[in-house]
């Protein structure tokens, strides 16, 4: 009797040994960025789906600072799949100090290539800014510090044969509160790497008159972007199409995460484009058939699996 008690006993223990990993697994951590910019809105309709089409996960999204921080975390074991830009991404890759990232970050592996961000420079019409070169003595919020916004910033800046030296004020803030200080007066612009139709600019927009600024072709060359144009009408007062710099966005995942669950991620995402594109307008521009465009990272073998049945990688 005793010998059966016994055997039991340890059988219960072991299996509930083994549920702990499994269910620690299931839980699938979104790193996104602020409330007011896309990621946050992608990252909730992407939780949506792993909740409906992963049984037995349990997802979560987490506000963040974006790029940067979303990689350092990925880095440190703290999510599973984090949203950045390309630039950020190739400077996590390599152990880029200045741009946030003390060493390689060798766990990061990738998901996929996603949407586009638009680099979107927006002034006050008071303040009498219609070009680049006219932010000089200005007062600009560059995004969070060493975030991917602020790397571009400094990226579109230098290119343009200025440096935050030449202004008359930085600041270093989100989307959300950038609006909020134009609202009151307190900047004079404010530099947004998003998707087009971000809610913090359609807000300022709504509120005071605004000037979207051209970045011209050869800056956005020089930088190392994409040229690209904000179409006409994207925010209120905004009549004519401006051009400006384009970044690809990809979502990554850590190495030590299961190829199963990887594999499950990459398919439920890419299988339910409809649902992305609905979360947020960028989300047009999300497709299976450029989704290893310009990975500058390894591919996780569970995401590496899905590209393979779809006919994407080789």
């Amino acid at each position: 009797m005793k010998t059966i008690v016994r055997t039991t006993v340890l059988a219960l223990a072991a299996a509930a040994t083994m549920a702990v990993p499994a269910k620690a697994q299931d839980f699938i951590n979104v790193l996104t960025g602020g409330t007011s910019g896309v990621y946050y809105p992608m990252g909730v309709a992407i939780s949506k789906i792993y909740t409906d089409k992963i049984q037995g996960s349990r997802p979560a999204v987490q506000a963040t600072k974006a790029s940067v921080e979303n990689l350092n975390l990925l880095q440190q074991g703290k999510g599973e799949i984090a949203f950045t830009l390309g630039d950020s991404l190739q400077f996590a890759w390599t152990g880029n100090e200045d741009a946030g990232f003390k060493t390689k970050l060798d766990k990061l592996r990738g998901i996929g290539a996603i949407y586009p961000n638009f680099v979107q420079v927006v002034a006050s019409k008071e303040s009498g800014i219609k070009t680049l070169a006219d932010l000089k003595g200005k007062r600009l919020s560059v995004g969070a510090p060493k975030s991917g916004t602020e790397l571009n910033a400094r990226g579109i800046l230098e290119a343009a044969g200025m440096s935050y030296k030449d202004l008359g004020k930085v600041e270093y803030l989100p989307f959300a509160e950038s609006v909020e200080l134009m609202k009151n007066r307190q900047l004079d612009a404010t530099l947004q790497s998003a998707g087009l139709g971000v809610a913090s600019i359609r807000d300022l927009a709504t509120s005071v008159d605004i000037v979207v600024v051209e970045i011209p072709d050869a800056v956005s060359s020089k930088a190392g972007y994409v040229p690209a144009v904000i179409p006409a009408n994207t925010y209120q007062g905004q009549a004519q199409p401006v051009k400006t710099s384009a970044i690809l966005n990809y979502l990554v995942t850590r190495s030590d995460l299961k190829d199963d669950l990887v594999y499950q991620m990459t398919k439920s995402l890419f299988d339910n484009v409809a649902d992305l594109r609905a979360a947020h307008a960028a989300g047009k521009d999300i497709k299976l058939e450029t989704a290893l465009e310009g990975m500058p990272i390894p591919l996780h073998p569970g995401a590496e699996r899905y590209f393979k049945e779809k006919g994407i990688a080789k």
